[in-house]
């Protein structure tokens, strides 16, 4: 028999802190946080809040008022899980729990157990655990009372009065230890593959932007793919990569389609998610999906920059920003978009739904990549010394090995030059 799993009613809080100098609009803030929650499954959002404070308490959070007015609130609406769009300290977060009577997941927490929750390969599980764990750690700190106690020496587990937050603690650190292990393996075997794909002469194009932007229906869209595509936050959580020739006469690529960023990521998602972005900087051009129409859209653009700065991403790397979901904005303001994008060097407004500008997307992205250097084994027989004397000439041979009938050449060129070169 099917049993549906129960749903968990959710009440959503963003606190909008004096003084915090926060760029984004409240309203918008809560909006996305709402959206988080809906990005969990089995969860009914029964109300949300913006609450103004102008200062946070240390042990609580919220003033005394507001404690008891939101209680009254979730207890009338029968709200069993409670979640804090901000950073919530572990003693905030049990005092909280305690007042209301519910379980509490602060932004950090929340984001987490979505990726656990999409997490589909054997490193995004890896992955999600290690931040997950990481997370833990730092919650130990007096969380939970039993934590307190402390602990006979039986030789197994700690010396003589050992806490239990020290012994948990190792536990969690020996758990990393394993788990960071198990991670290098997994990343090990992607660099195999990196190699070996470096080999295929097809340049890696990496969209990337904030969750939501549509790269996963653009990815669609130039692949004829089946990513999952839904207006849901982080729909897409593991890297997906295919060999496509792009339409109409495009270049032939390798297309990869990444997680999306999210403002105030965890820092121990950005760490734990190292490898699997690993893509975006071995990448030969970087695509730079925005949702044109989002009221925030400057921000989120602002969030990616900084996000792909810290993941170490070269400025030498080419980009294109791609101006998506033209296709929401009232006409004036979608024409006013079109003409803007065309008048900036790099930037095309599209809308991967109608695929209007994607003829002038994928001529851009052909542009870009005609200087993109690339690695190719190339076999010449003995009676092509013509063609070996010209690749020599252009000082584009890396490597090269007689064989019997011939040379083996490992070349590093354009697609221009490579075209050159079969005309030849």
């Amino acid at each position: 028999m099917d049993h549906a799993r129960p749903i968990t009613r959710a009440w959503v809080i963003h606190p909008e802190i004096d003084g915090a100098n926060r760029a984004r609009d409240p309203a918008l803030a809560l909006e996305e946080a709402v959206a988080l929650a809906h990005a969990l499954p089995d969860i009914d959002v029964v109300g949300a809040d913006t609450v103004r404070l102008r200062k946070p308490d240390a042990g609580r959070l919220f003033g005394k008022g507001k404690l008891e007015e939101l209680h009254q609130a979730m207890e009338a609406a029968e709200v069993e899980l409670v979640l804090v769009d901000g950073p919530v300290t572990p003693v905030q977060q049990r005092n909280l729990e305690k007042a209301w009577g519910v379980k509490l997941l602060d932004r950090t927490g929340l984001i987490l157990e979505i990726f656990s929750d999409r997490a589909a390969t054997r490193e995004g599980v890896l992955q999600v655990e290690m931040a997950a764990l990481s997370y833990q750690r730092t919650r130990l700190v007096r969380a939970w009372t039993h934590l307190e106690r402390q602990r006979g020496g039986l030789g197994f587990v700690g010396g003589p009065g050992e806490t239990q937050i020290e012994a948990d603690r190792r536990a969690i650190d020996d758990q990393l230890v394993r788990l960071r292990r198990q991670l290098e393996k997994v990343a090990k075997t992607r660099t195999v593959h990196r190699a070996a794909r470096a080999k295929v002469p097809f340049p890696v194009v990496a969209l990337v932007g904030y969750t939501n932007a549509g790269k996963s229906t653009l990815f669609n869209r130039l692949t004829g793919a089946d990513v999952m595509a839904k207006d849901m936050l982080f729909a897409t959580l593991d890297p997906t990569m295919r060999r496509v020739n792009l339409p109409e006469g495009g270049p032939e690529v390798i297309l990869s389609d990444t997680v999306g960023f999210i403002s105030d990521l965890p820092t121990e998602l950005v760490a734990a998610f190292r490898a699997t972005l690993e893509e975006v900087l071995s990448a030969d051009l970087i695509c730079h999906v925005r949702d044109i129409s989002h009221p925030e859209t400057v921000s989120q653009s602002r969030d990616v920059a900084t996000i792909l700065e810290s993941l170490g991403v070269s400025d030498k790397t080419p980009q294109i920003e791609i101006w998506n979901k033209i296709d929401r904005l009232p006409e004036d303001a979608r024409a006013a978009a079109v003409t803007q994008a065309a008048r900036q060097e790099d930037v095309i407004a599209i809308s991967a739904i109608s695929g209007q500008g994607l003829s002038d997307l994928i001529s851009a992205i052909g542009d870009k990549l005609s200087d993109v250097t690339h690695l190719t084994e190339v076999h010449l027989r003995f009676a092509e010394g013509r063609k070996r004397a010209w690749l020599f000439e252009k000082e584009l041979v890396e490597a090269e090995t007689q064989t019997e009938d011939g040379f083996d050449l490992t070349v590093r060129w354009t697609a221009r030059q490579e075209a050159r070169f079969r005309a030849l």
